[in-house]
């Protein structure tokens, strides 16, 4: 050791070995920096980054040793052999570029020793193949013990500096590398160059060819100082490279609305903002941290696959409420890195927006979207239920059937979010009136079901319940400041007399319900079983009735109107009539209340007025015809639209149709009412209170309203002087007419008698029997054509008619 320190410090310039052991230093470290690169990497991509890591070690290790060579002074003349210089290079760059690749295969003790001992074996190949080539003027005399510690030295530093480093992922990592084997290159040269001893001999001459000292300097400086500085180069670019694609990555990640983990053996290496958010951490603190272990757990148990989606759960770092998740897994190889080996992708959903939604779409499908009720479906599931429940158990059961009264005129009067509004509060104080395990349902439109289970005798709870439900849905509900009426008519089935099915009872207690609206409303109603075809008869009777408008089986027949004081036609009545293809001519008192029961009276009424318009604007006479509205009709916001569009396709004037309606249709919405009147009066028609004497007769509606006409009801008129009272109410009738200038109709007429006391009390028009039947348009044409229209006096009847018209 002492020899060597001896030749390190007299025999070399010790400036040169600094730049020698800088210029080792410089190719080392940049060596593993590739060497970090060359790790990662596969295939021709390795190959690159091998060769180029090779080159970089192999000729700084060379460059080290011959400037150490020309800091090296025996006193002699000396120089180099350009042949063994180059084959040195060779040596060099190819054992280092072995070692490190052996090195780099697979990280373990035994590589990085099998790479150390290639990278020192080398080094010593290089440095002794580099001494042949040195010439001088005497004979180089080897110590074999200090020759084999050199290589020692060089094989350990290079074992040391592989291990140290390891995979050289960082700055500290790559340049202890660097440090551990520079130390050992140089260990090995001047440990090798204590081992010779030069016996100067004058007789040997050194060739004039030869490399000098300065040339060689030179170049080595020149050749290493490119290659450095190209793997350098080389290893910027790709970082920076590789910054900038991971910069835009992460970017790119950062703005995906999923999370988006990168997942190696279990553990997190990296991810994006939306991931960190799910997780309730920084990415710091996710960095390396498992995955698997408790934070994020799977539903099923199966190994993961690529490209499958999965469903699992992920637990946040501060411990809140675990969140549903759906993970799409990817594995992360582009086959050039070796670095990508292992790692996955994971597509992290938040399911938490899709699980509330498809919980809505799962209440909607079974419950009501306006009320919150169970809906149709829902019904018949927990209806079931309940049946299998009491089978069980030995309670009884209930079915009650729930309609809302004069629902749709609230709807149509007061607009559809006042109908809603109803809805809702029905379906409150159903609730209210009910517990568990009864419950209420809603089947549509404004029909409600209530089932109740109960102990004991049922009919009993039943009627007690159904009493409880009428007084609660009796009272009005207020909306925007005015109150709506409420009512409601009961429907009630009993299980098992009245049926064991869901349908059975259904059926039964809408059956009922038919019963307690046709009753009056306000009611409730057990089933009986001779309700059952009167019902059934009804309901066909009503589909049969809505086909018939649309076939145009309906007929208009037209009675005649005639002035008393002459008898002359001034107008008719249009009065439906249905001519059924079976049942033959059905009376109007049996298909008109059906038509209004049904929410077909509406669409029966238009029919009836534009027929009726059609047909007058044909006559040669210009005769009123007089058309009857339904309360419905009456209460339409439309309805002035409505005449003034049947009017427009008609052609018929104005001031021959007269529309009657009855004072009670007055009182379901008097304004609208009103206002309605008002706008028909503004197009010119005339408007007649119907049956007057037979509802509120009020003489306030008389002053509110100009009427046209008053026609007096033919109850009355069919009592005269049968009956004083009625007599008396007739002749009052007339007298307030001519008090408010208001002419009189008289209906039901059908004697002389009743003609005479008619005319004498200056009542102005007369309708009945006695004036004409009811009869079809083509069977008018005595009254109709011009050529024959003539006074006529009023015929006479002999007795009493019988069967008076139910219009």
């Amino acid at each position: 050791m002492l020899k060597v320190l001896t030749c390190l410090t007299t025999e070399h310039d010790l400036r040169l070995v600094l730049v020698a052991g800088l210029i080792c230093l410089a190719a080392c470290f940049t060596a593993f920096r590739l060497y970090s690169r060359m790790r990662g990497a596969t295939g021709v991509v390795r190959a690159a980054w091998l060769l180029l890591t090779g080159l970089v070690s192999g000729s700084g290790v060379w460059a080290t040793h011959f400037i150490a060579m020309v800091a090296y002074s025996p006193g002699l003349k000396t120089g180099y052999n350009p042949a063994g210089t180059l084959i040195s290079l060779i040596i060099a760059v190819l054992f280092m570029a072995g070692g490190f690749a052996v090195a780099s295969a697979e990280r373990s003790r035994t590589n990085d020793c099998a790479g150390g001992l290639i990278l020192g074996v080398g080094v010593a190949a290089m440095h002794y193949t580099g001494m042949s080539a040195f010439v001088t003027q005497g004979f180089v005399q080897w110590e074999q013990a200090t020759v084999a510690v050199s290589v020692l030295a060089g094989v350990a530093g290079a074992a040391a500096a592989l291990a140290l480093a390891g995979r050289a992922r960082s700055l500290i990592k790559q340049a202890a590398g660097g440090a551990v084997l520079t130390i050992g290159v140089c260990a090995l040269h001047f440990i090798g160059m204590g081992a010779i001893t030069i016996v100067p001999d004058p007789a040997i001459q050194v060739p004039a060819e030869l490399l000098s000292g300065g040339v060689l300097t030179l170049a080595v400086t020149s050749i290493t100082a490119m290659i450095v500085l190209g793997g350098l180069g080389a290893v910027a670019i790709e970082s920076q490279t590789s910054r900038s694609a991971l910069d835009r990555i992460r970017r790119l990640a950062n703005a995906a609305y999923e999370g988006i983990v990168v997942v190696q053996n279990g553990r997190i290496n990296d991810a994006n903002a939306a991931f960190c958010d799910l997780a309730g951490a920084e990415l710091e603190t996710l960095v390396g941290a498992p995955l698997f272990a408790g934070m994020l757990t799977f539903d099923d148990e199966g190994p993961a696959h690529e490209g499958v989606r999965r469903e699992g759960a992920l637990q946040p770092v501060d411990g809140g409420r675990r969140i549903p998740i759906e993970v799409f897994s990817r594995l992360m190889d582009d086959g050039a890195r070796q670095e990508t080996s292992g790692l996955t992708v994971l597509a992290v959903r938040d399911l938490r927006e899709r699980r509330l939604a498809e919980e809505k779409i799962r209440y909607l499908a079974e419950h009501d979207g306006l009320t919150g009720l169970p809906n149709r479906n829902s019904l018949q599931m927990r209806l079931a239920a309940a049946l299998d429940r009491v089978e069980a158990s030995g309670e009884s059961l209930a079915l009650i059937c729930i309609d809302l009264d004069h629902f749709k005129e609230v709807n149509d009067l007061h607009g559809h979010l006042a109908g809603d509004a109803l809805l809702v509060e029905t379906a409150r104080r159903l609730q209210d009136a009910l517990t568990a395990p009864s419950f209420a349902a809603r089947l549509g439109g404004d029909e409600f079901i209530v089932v109740q289970v109960a102990d004991g005798d049922q009919p009993t709870a039943a009627a007690e319940l159904a009493g409880q439900l009428i007084d609660a849905l009796s009272a009005p509900a207020s909306h925007e400041g005015q109150d709506l009426i409420m009512g409601a008519s009961l429907g009630v089935s009993l299980f098992p007399d009245d049926g064991r099915t869901a349908e059975a009872l259904l059926a039964n207690a809408d059956m009922a319900l038919y019963r307690a609206k046709e009753g009056g409303r306000g009611a409730y109603r057990f089933f009986k079983r001779e309700m059952d075809e009167t019902i059934r008869e009804r309901r066909t009777l009503a589909r049969e009735l809505r086909q018939a408008i649309l076939d145009e089986e309906l007929l208009v027949y037209y009675q005649p109107l005639a002035t008393a004081s002459d008898g002359q036609v001034c107008g008719f009545e249009a009065l439906v009539r249905w001519n059924h293809p079976v049942r033959g001519m059905v009376p109007p008192l049996e298909f008109i209340p059906v038509a209004e029961e049904n929410g077909l009276i509406g669409q029966l009424g238009e029919w009836v007025l534009r027929r009726a318009c059609a047909d007058a604007a044909s006559w040669e006479r210009p005769l009123r015809i007089a058309v009857n509205l339904s309360p419905l009709q009456l209460n339409q916001p439309n309805l002035p639209a409505l005449v003034h569009e049947v009017l427009v396709a008609s052609g018929l004037s104005p001031k021959r149709l007269e529309l009657e309606i009855t004072e009670s249709a007055l009182f379901k919405d008097y304004q609208r009412a009103l206002d309605n009147l008002r706008r028909l009066k503004a197009l010119g028609v005339r408007i007649a209170m119907d049956d007057f004497g037979t509802g509120f007769s009020s003489l306030s509606t008389l002053q509110s309203f100009p009427f046209d006409k008053i026609k007096i009801d033919k109850s009355f008129v069919e009592n005269i002087h049968r009956h004083d009272r009625a007599t008396v109410i007739v002749r009052a009738v007339l007298g307030l007419g001519r008090s408010l200038e208001i002419p009189c109709v008289a209906e039901g007429v059908e004697t002389q008698e009743q003609i005479d006391f008619l005319r004498g009390e200056d009542c102005a028009e007369l309708q009945g029997y006695a004036i004409g039947r009811p009869a079809p348009v083509d069977t008018l044409s005595a009254w109709t054509l011009a050529s024959q229209a003539a006074i006529q006096e009023p015929p006479r009847a002999t007795k009493r008619r019988q069967g008076r018209d139910a219009a």
